[in-house]
């Protein structure tokens, strides 16, 4: 474990087990279809390329980055699209990988963004969901855990742009944050 975690909240094991599901469910949900795949970078990508590889369907991939942090540990509650997407989702079906749904804002501005560019349809898929934080009302269409309240990094999520790479979801320590 990361000197900087207090302790580990899922696995490596734990995390592959559930991103199969994920994936079958994404299987089924998408049967016959050719969704466009949109990535919120960064926290998103590691998620993103494993429920991808598990899902059995045939998908465009996109990246945008959508953010309301930036180096910081509290939401600044206006999430802003950082960087747009490449391809047009006008007609299309989307498939948005979240990394975590928190206080539910950047899901709802993903949702009216989708919807403004005339997308038949927007499915989401969320790693992480933390109702506890939810301030507007917000829900992704497939959640992997539901979390409590709790600084997390790992397997994509960050805190100042460290700990990503680590395979498993940990617990940062508050005195890493509260400097």
């Amino acid at each position: 474990m990361h000197p900087d975690c207090e302790r580990v909240l899922l696995t490596e094991q734990q995390i592959a087990a559930r991103v199969r599901e994920a994936g079958d469910w994404l299987t089924a949900r998408f049967a016959g279809r050719t969704p466009v795949a949109v990535c919120n970078l960064k926290g998103s990508v590691v998620f993103f390329a494993d429920v991808l590889r598990a899902a059995k369907i045939d998908a465009e991939m996109d990246f945008m980055a959508v953010s309301s942090y930036g180096a910081n540990a509290v939401s600044s509650g206006k999430p802003y699209v950082k960087r747009d997407l490449f391809s047009s989702v006008e007609g299309r079906d989307v498939l948005l990988v979240e990394d975590i749904v928190d206080t539910g804002r950047t899901l709802v501005t993903l949702r009216e963004f989708f919807k403004e560019r005339g997308a038949a349809s927007v499915t989401v898929v969320a790693l992480l969901d933390k109702p506890a934080r939810r301030v507007v009302k917000a829900a992704a269409d497939f959640v992997c855990f539901s979390v409590e309240d709790e600084f997390l990094v790992g397997y994509g999520l960050d805190y100042a742009e460290r700990y990503r790479n680590l395979p498993y979801i940990g617990v940062l320590k508050r005195a890493v944050y509260e400097k």
